[in-house]
C-alpha cells in the first residue's frame, strides 16, 4: 500500500512564546514528508496522540482585511527566532514556534445574561495564547491566528514573563525549584529530579464571568504558595532563568502554609 503524504505541513510538539528574554522551556518541531499508514511498521494511533498537524488557511490576495466576530480576536503571530541567544543560526526545523503576537483586530464581544461584555484586549496589545488554540490564516502574506478571547493567557507589556498580566481565571506561578536530594539524603541528577507541582502565585487574573457577566474573585492571590495539577497550563522560561507556569485557577488544588 502506498504511503500517505504530508506535504509542507509541520507537526509540532509543545511550543511556546519566543519574545526576547522569554524562551520556550520545551519545544520540538518535526518536518515530515511522508509516513506509512497507521498500523504498519509498528506504528499505532497512540504514537500520534501527542502530535498536532496544523496548516495556515491562505486568504486570497483580493481580501485585504478580516473582521473577527463575537468574542474572537485576530493576532499577528510573532516571527520565530532565527538565531540562538549565542548568535547561532537555527534551521527551520529547530526554530521555536511562537505562541504570542500582537492583536490587530477584535470582535464586538458577547452577551451574557442581560449584559454586553466587550473584549478585554485592545488592538496593538502584545498577548500570549494557549498552545494549539485558534485557526491560523495567512493574510496579506503574513501569518495570523484567530482566537477566542478565552484562549488568551495574558498580556505582556514587556518581554519578561514575570510581568505577564493573566486574563480571566488564569494565574501566573513561579515554579519552585526541584529538590536536590531525596528524603534519605541521596543526591539527585538532573535526569532524576521530579518536576515540582508547587510554586508561588505571581499574578492573578480578574476572575471568570458569572451568568450575569459579572466577575467572580479567584480563590488565590499573589504571594500564595500553591499545589497545582501536574500536567496543566503552559510552561515558560523567564529571563531570570526561573520556570513559570500559567494555568486556570481551577487547576490549583490547594494553598500551602
Amino acid at each position: 500500500m502506498a504511503a500517505s503524504q504530508l506535504t509542507a505541513l509541520t507537526i509540532s510538539a509543545k511550543g511556546f512564546v519566543s519574545f526576547d528574554g522569554l524562551r520556550a522551556s520545551s519545544s520540538t518541531t518535526f518536518k515530515i514528508s511522508s509516513f506509512a499508514p497507521l498500523g504498519q511498521n509498528g506504528l499505532s494511533k497512540r504514537s500520534f496522540r501527542g502530535l498536532v498537524v496544523k496548516a495556515a488557511t491562505l486568504v486570497a490576495p483580493k481580501y485585504t482585511s478580516l473582521k473577527p466576530l463575537g468574542d474572537r480576536v485576530l493576532v499577528k503571530i510573532k516571527i520565530p527566532e532565527e538565531k540562538t541567544v549565542g548568535g547561532i543560526l537555527l534551521p527551520t526545523t529547530a526554530q521555536t514556534k511562537p505562541q504570542g503576537g500582537d492583536v490587530v483586530a477584535v470582535g464586538e464581544g458577547r452577551t451574557i445574561g442581560k449584559n454586553k461584555v466587550d473584549i478585554s484586549v485592545k488592538t496593538g496589545t502584545q498577548i500570549v495564547y494557549s498552545n494549539y488554540a485558534g485557526t491560523e490564516v495567512e493574510l496579506n502574506g503574513t501569518n495570523h491566528i484567530i482566537l477566542k478571547e478565552d484562549d488568551i493567557i495574558g498580556i505582556l507589556d514587556t518581554d519578561d514573563v514575570k510581568d505577564m498580566k493573566p486574563l480571566n481565571e488564569r494565574v501566573l506561578i513561579k515554579v519552585a525549584e526541584a529538590e536536590e536530594k531525596t528524603a534519605g539524603g541521596l543526591l539527585l541528577t538532573e535526569a532524576t529530579k521530579e518536576k515540582p507541582s508547587i510554586g508561588m502565585v505571581i499574578a492573578v487574573g480578574p476572575g471568570p464571568l458569572d451568568e450575569e457577566g459579572n466577575r467572580k474573585a479567584l480563590p488565590v492571590s499573589s504571594g500564595n504558595t500553591v499545589l497545582y495539577s501536574k500536567y496543566a497550563g503552559n510552561d515558560f522560561k523567564g529571563s531570570d532563568g526561573s520556570d513559570y507556569i500559567a494555568l486556570r485557577a481551577s487547576d490549583v488544588m490547594a494553598v500551602l502554609s
